[in-house]
């Protein structure tokens, strides 16, 4: 995975086409859609992923949280497990060739997934978010201690804005994840634009 990655990772409150019209708008700036519905079905799962795609969404950008049938049946980028999804060596042996992302919380969490042959990682909270409030961030510190843990990509998630984004490049994150801060703002287009700008890319 490239450094510098935008992954935007979906609500679960918006309707799948709001979801599709914010994309379709955004999509020149990022380089990953997370489907983080929990709520969904995998039959509502393969319907938002052609949803998605019919507004010319690539499906190389497309990763499916937690179900790996619906990701393997579509031939999304991957798919983003949790811990209360299927063990990610297990996937990656019945699924040969998947890209499998992993959630964790630790530096040993870190290590067992990178072990059993994840591609990367997406860490956090690591400021404060309004979706943690009941949990204490993690810090950069926490950040520089996963990065330094493993060579395992990690993407850093929670409470990122443009403005701390150097921090978050700096301690060793390959890239951010980013939900209500592109797909509640008042003009998403020019959120992913300051978040794109903050990461170094080209705007």
């Amino acid at each position: 995975m490239a450094s510098s990655e935008l992954h935007i990772i979906s609500t679960g409150k918006q309707p799948i086409e709001k979801l599709a019209e914010i994309a379709t708008e955004i999509q020149e700036y990022v380089d990953f859609f997370h489907l983080r519905e929990k709520q969904m079905s995998a039959l509502q799962l393969y319907q938002a992923v052609n949803i998605l795609t019919e507004k010319n969404i690539p499906l190389s950008k497309i990763i499916i949280n937690d179900r790996v049938d619906v990701a393997w049946t579509m031939k999304t980028f991957g798919v983003q497990l949790a811990f209360h999804s299927l063990d990610s060596g297990v996937v990656k042996q019945a699924f040969p060739g998947i890209r499998v992302g992993s959630s964790i919380h630790s530096v040993n969490e870190a290590k067992e997934v990178s072990e059993k042959g994840v591609d990367y990682a997406i860490y956090g909270h690591v400021f404060p978010t309004n979706s943690k409030l009941d949990l204490p961030p993690k810090g950069i510190e926490g950040l520089k201690e996963i990065t330094g843990s493993t060579s395992m990509p990690i993407i850093a998630i929670g409470g990122i804005k443009p403005s701390n984004c150097s921090f978050v490049l700096e301690a060793g994150a390959k890239g951010i994840a980013v939900m209500s801060g592109v797909l509640e703002a008042e003009d998403p287009l020019q959120a992913v634009k300051e978040y794109s700008k903050a990461l170094g890319k080209r705007v």
